[in-house]
């Protein structure tokens, strides 16, 4: 199980941090994904146990994915953040979705 949070309304430019944690120890890749109004899901940023990480093109320099793994628990910060980053957002690890939470940046 996945529990998410962190979401919520914020002005453009502005900062959040989403967290989500497992109900177990994942010992993979974690993720997040995100899914805009009227849109489809869309991968965002994933990260190994090992640190290694990426995130998509159109969030580089402002988002950054990390975790705590004697937490169980995945982090998103998004800075510098803008109308076309809201949506939901999903964490992710291989074969379970957490139940999403909501990002709102107003102009």
């Amino acid at each position: 199980q996945l529990q998410a949070s962190g979401g919520g309304l914020v002005q453009a430019g502005g900062s959040l941090r989403l967290s989500c944690t497992a109900s177990g120890s994942i010992s993979g890749i974690m993720a997040w994904y995100r899914q805009a109004p009227g849109k489809q899901r869309e991968w965002v940023a994933h990260i190994f146990s090992s640190g290694s990480a990426d995130v998509r093109y159109s969030v580089k320099g402002r988002f950054t994915i990390s975790r705590d793994n004697a937490k169980n628990t995945v982090y998103l910060q998004m800075n510098s953040q803008k109308p076309e980053d809201t949506a939901v957002y999903y964490c992710y690890v291989p074969d379970h979705w957490g139940q999403g939470t909501l990002v709102t940046v107003s102009s």
